[in-house]
């Protein structure tokens, strides 16, 4: 039952971010593809294959290279690459709360990336996005922080390795992350920035002025990104590897389930409920777990 776990330590930090970099993409890939699958089946239409976001991102690659400006470019390498490296540091087993303000910081880039042009659509985009950020990452802290309370340690390793499910030590907390993680999977109602649905009155939202190569490195960035919130998930189980993973498994799919099943919220009520759940269960939660240590 601990095989997983086992099979981690055997790495040494190198290998497993190794691992990380050339997994993630795949499985994250696939995960996309369940996804479109699924989202389909439930609005009854049949469905793209499983594998159709591979061959769309291979097919924008042959797309000619198009951009407004040279820094669009670059803000979007930059957004792969600290996402990259902040998934590369979680599933090395580093710091956790290093790897949280590395995603902050990917997600910097991103929102520099749609105020960079000109288009009024990608502008409105970007706006939402930071209320977005705005929205979600106190209960992300509060998340990093909460590990910290009951484990004792930053480190993914130790927390990883925390015999007791961490998850009867923070509900509160876990309740709050699951909360935001549909932000951040861009999902109904919380799909303000940019959405998958024709339903988006801004288009494409963020990504409107991208096109080809640069496309695909945003749909990368958001499959590593897919792995490292699944991999957060994860950790709340991780006394049990495989309940963590059905936990995890269970947590992508209800997010599709949700995303069919709500229109999308004004950004005022976004923010509201966001910073309501963050204050009633996260730092409930931990006021509660200061007073039990």
């Amino acid at each position: 039952m601990n095989g997983i776990n086992e099979l981690m330590s055997s790495l040494n930090i190198f290998e497993r971010m190794l691992a990380f970099v050339l997994i993630a993409p795949l499985a994250g890939g696939v995960l996309a593809g369940i996804d479109r699958k699924l989202s389909a089946r439930l609005q009854g239409r049949y469905g793209p294959p499983v594998l159709q976001p591979f061959f769309d991102v291979f097919k924008l690659f042959r797309k000619e290279r198009i951009i407004v400006n040279k820094f669009q470019d670059f803000t979007i390498v930059l957004f792969l690459l600290f996402t990259v490296f902040s998934g590369a540091l979680f599933f090395s087993g580093a710091d956790l709360l290093l790897t949280v303000f590395s995603l902050a910081l990917a997600g910097t880039f991103f929102i520099l990336g749609g105020f960079c042009v000109g288009s009024p659509f990608s502008h409105l985009g970007a706006q939402r996005e930071i209320l977005q950020m705005v929205a979600y990452e106190p209960m992300v802290i509060l998340m990093a922080v909460g590990m910290y309370q009951a484990t004792g340690s930053f480190k993914v390793a130790e927390i990883t390795n925390f015999q007791a499910p961490l998850v009867l030590w923070l509900p509160g907390v876990f309740a709050g992350f699951l909360y935001i993680l549909t932000i951040k999977f861009r999902k109904s109602p919380f799909d303000l920035s940019m959405s998958h649905h024709a339903h988006q009155e801004i288009v494409r939202g963020i990504t409107t002025e991208f096109s080809g190569p640069a496309l695909v490195l945003i749909e990368i960035s958001h499959w590593y990104e897919t792995v490292l919130l699944l991999g957060i998930v994860y950790l709340f189980f991780a006394f049990n590897p495989w309940l963590a993973f059905a936990v995890a498994a269970a947590a992508f799919l209800f997010e599709i389930l949700i995303d069919m099943c709500y229109a999308r919220f004004k950004w005022q009520l976004t923010f509201f409920s966001s910073w309501l759940f963050t204050a009633v269960a996260g730092v409930s939660n931990i006021l509660v777990l200061s007073l039990m240590r």
